[in-house]
Parts: C-alpha cells; sequence; structure tokens
C-alpha cells in the first residue's frame, strides 16, 4: 500500500509522456475523403527509396501494439490500416524489400536499409485475411486516408519493453483519443474471423 501511494505521487510530480504515435499523439486527423483514390507509399531512405503505389482507400486503420508491426522511434504502438492487395504494387526497390519473419501469418516486407515495413501480405488461401495487404498509411503524402478506429493488441506493449504499471493511463490515453483499446482485435474483426472459421467448418 505504501508503494502505490509513493507511486501514485511520482505519477503526479512527473507525469508521464504517452506517446502513442506521432500520427495520433495530438489528437486523431478525420481526413478521410469520399471516393479517396489512394497514394504512394514511401520508405525513409533519403536516396532509391521503395515506392508502393496504392490504388484505392483503407479500411480498418487502427494502431497496434503487437511486437511484429513496424512502428516510428520512440511510438508505444504502430498505425496499420488494410487494403485489397490487388490495389497495392511495388513501383520502386523491389530489389531492396525482405520478408522480415518467412514463419509469420503476416508476410511484412521491409526496406533492408531503413528498416521500414512498407507490405503486410497473407500468403495463405485459408487465412480470414487472405487477400488483404497491410500497409502504414502515414508513409504517404496524401490526405484522405481513413483515420484509425480503435486500438489493437494493446497488452502486447508489455512484451517489448512497457512497464505493466503504465498501462491504466496508456488505455485512458487511448480512450481520450476516441481509440477504444482492445487486448485483440476489434469485435466486428474477431467476428469476421469466428465467421471464416465457422464456414470453414461447415464445409468440411
Amino acid at each position: 500500500m505504501m508503494w502505490n501511494g509513493v507511486r501514485n505521487l511520482i505519477a503526479k510530480v512527473f507525469p508521464m509522456t504517452i506517446t502513442i504515435h506521432p500520427a495520433v499523439n495530438g489528437g486523431v486527423k478525420h481526413t478521410d475523403v469520399a471516393g479517396f483514390a489512394g497514394g504512394k507509399l514511401t520508405c525513409k531512405c533519403s536516396s532509391d527509396p521503395v515506392v508502393v503505389g496504392v490504388t484505392a482507400q483503407t479500411a480498418y486503420n487502427h494502431v497496434c501494439g503487437c511486437s511484429k508491426c513496424w512502428k516510428p522511434e520512440g511510438a508505444l504502438f504502430s498505425q496499420v490500416a488494410v487494403v485489397s492487395k490487388d490495389n497495392v504494387a511495388i513501383e520502386q526497390g523491389s530489389d531492396k524489400l525482405d520478408i522480415v519473419d518467412t514463419s509469420a501469418a503476416i508476410q511484412r516486407h521491409a526496406c533492408r536499409d531503413c528498416g521500414v515495413h512498407m507490405i503486410g501480405r497473407i500468403e495463405n488461401a485459408d487465412h480470414p485475411f487472405y487477400g488483404l495487404d497491410f500497409i502504414h498509411t502515414e508513409l504517404s503524402d496524401s490526405d484522405g486516408w481513413s483515420a484509425p478506429e480503435f486500438a489493437a493488441f494493446v497488452s502486447s506493449i508489455i512484451e517489448t519493453g512497457t512497464p505493466p504499471e503504465q498501462m491504466t493511463p496508456i488505455r485512458e490515453r487511448l480512450k481520450e483519443l476516441g481509440l477504444e483499446p482492445y487486448d485483440c482485435l476489434s469485435p466486428g474483426l474477431m467476428d469476421a474471423i469466428a465467421t471464416h472459421v465457422a464456414a470453414q467448418r461447415a464445409a468440411h
């Protein structure tokens, strides 16, 4: 009990700076544009960058705490959205892309020079999200991308070094930003996964 009191006092005197992600720290920007037709994603290399063209609006944009996603330096979360892989094409620098973990369900293609993840692709046709690519819209200069809607795998930031006692203020900050925190995916996406699994079972 004494330690809890000391910890609360320290928190009041030295409030923790919570850096969720640069794109949302100042508030979620709702700049979605009707009929938005995508843009170009560029890695962080100062010369000969990897460029990926996206020709559609994204869906399910969210901040993600999982240890696999690429995060900007100093950020607790990544920001990631999905789009049909038919609307994604590597326009420049494909020779610089390596798959981070070939055993992972999401094959994350990263620039070997700057480390930025450009495309997360699912190759398993039985996966619920097969046909979708995971991308980071912050890599685009275009305005109009779908805004972040929720926070996924929040508790996973503990795995990457966040002290457990900081989780309550972090979840409170996410809620302040309008990003409902989940320790999995959002209910809609979890329903989609369960629906896919049920359909597969019924087919066998």
